[in-house]
């Protein structure tokens, strides 16, 4: 995978344990020595499942250890960056919901300081559903509660959540101020994203799309900009539905295209 990705044009990779970590320390090795080699910079995505929300005692400390077991593999992987989906808050309030999370995350950071201090994220994603934890808000005060933690924003999520929430520069703007008057500008330049086109309901995020599908936002070429103004280095994955490579280096191609503008003085 690594050297295909390479040869892609492309120099970023998540590892998706979404259905289970079930890889083999050898396997997840051998993994990471080949993204060295290439270049490639790798992140981990932890199960879907997890439900750092959920009033079941359980179900909470099993979500909490999927995480630490995730970020096993990272350090097998060679991975600093792993993203996770804080819970759900459909059968609770919204105040309950994100009182057991942060609970749990600072159970979470306890036992996760070895894998922090070695220079690990932890980085809770914002989330496309209404009836999930993960508005931006929230993302950001979880990630106030330690300087190893950095958010994913998912900005398909975010404009899904906002029922169409992102539409031109300024919208980016102001998410990127957010960002930066709650966490600082050295976390903010470096943050993690997830990049798709997205059809939302009334409920919010509904389905993934491809770039091509132009009847969904956001618009990346604005976030593209933004970036560059704001002189921004963070990991872009691409989640398009069935051609994510293939999409990838599409919004790599307009990431390049706009440095180029700007070179010439025309952003």
């Amino acid at each position: 995978m690594p050297k295909w990705l390479h040869d892609m044009g492309l120099n970023a990779y998540e590892y998706s344990l979404t259905r289970g970590i079930n890889i083999k320390e050898e396997t997840a090795r051998l993994i990471g020595t080949e993204a060295r080699k290439y270049d490639i910079a790798v992140s981990v995505h932890a199960p879907y499942y997890i439900n750092l929300a959920s009033p079941e005692k359980e179900i909470a400390k099993k979500s909490k250890e999927y995480i630490l077991d995730s970020l096993k593999v990272a350090t097998w992987l060679g991975a600093k960056r792993v993203v996770f989906h804080p819970g759900s808050c459909a059968k609770i309030s919204r105040q309950k919901a994100n009182e057991n999370v942060i609970h749990m995350l600072k159970q979470l950071i306890d036992q996760a300081k070895d894998y922090l201090q070695s220079g690990m994220f932890l980085c809770p994603e914002t989330m496309g559903k209404l009836n999930q934890v993960g508005t931006l808000d929230e993302i950001l005060h979880f990630c106030s509660l330690h300087d190893n933690m950095m958010p994913t924003l998912d900005f398909g999520h975010l404009h899904a959540r906002g029922l169409g929430a992102i539409n031109s520069k300024e919208d980016y703007q102001e998410i990127i101020d957010r960002v930066e008057n709650a966490i600082g500008y050295e976390r903010t330049k470096s943050f993690h994203s997830h990049f798709s086109r997205i059809e939302f309901t009334e409920g919010g995020e509904k389905k993934h799309w491809t770039i091509s599908d132009t009847q969904y936002g956001p618009e990346f070429s604005y976030l593209a900009e933004v970036i560059i103004e704001r002189r921004l280095s963070p990991t872009i994955i691409c989640e398009s539905r069935g051609v994510m490579a293939e999409d990838a280096l599409k919004l790599k191609n307009i990431y390049e295209e706009k440095i180029t503008l700007s070179n010439n003085g025309n952003i």
